[in-house]
């Protein structure tokens, strides 16, 4: 026990030594912005806004808003096919959207969350989503 107070462990930063040697590398070189100063917003406000703002700036989407739309295509296309389709061919397309709209539920902000579908709701239901 004295021994490990007086030499901690060895601490492996995995993820500084990648940036370490990407940055010896040059890899860090040609960085937009680089040597500008950054502006007055980044020290203001909440650090998940700025990510936010960041990332849809890039061009991504959070995964729930991909699952929205996934839902969406979903219900449009089985309301093509509620004539053509049997009874447990809907009855299972109908539980796989159940199911994307469990998982959206999970990961969208609370205020976006939408309740399930059902074969008489399904087409007030793509109004909403």
């Amino acid at each position: 026990m004295k021994n490990e107070k007086l030499n901690p462990p060895q601490y492996n930063d995995l993820i500084g030594d990648i940036l370490k040697k990407h940055t010896a590398d040059g890899g860090m070189d040609n960085l937009k912005g680089a040597g500008k100063p950054l502006s007055k917003e980044y020290f203001s406000g909440d650090t998940f806004q700025h990510f936010q703002r960041i990332a849809q700036d890039a061009g991504y989407k959070p995964h729930w808003l991909k699952l929205r739309h996934e839902i969406r295509d979903a219900i449009l296309s089985m309301i093509d096919v509620i004539a053509i389709r049997s009874d447990s061919e809907l009855n299972e397309l109908i539980i796989k959207i159940n199911e994307k709209i469990n998982d959206y539920n999970k990961a969208c902000p609370p205020p976006l969350q939408k309740g399930q579908v059902s074969l008489q709701t399904i087409k007030a239901a793509a109004e909403h989503w």
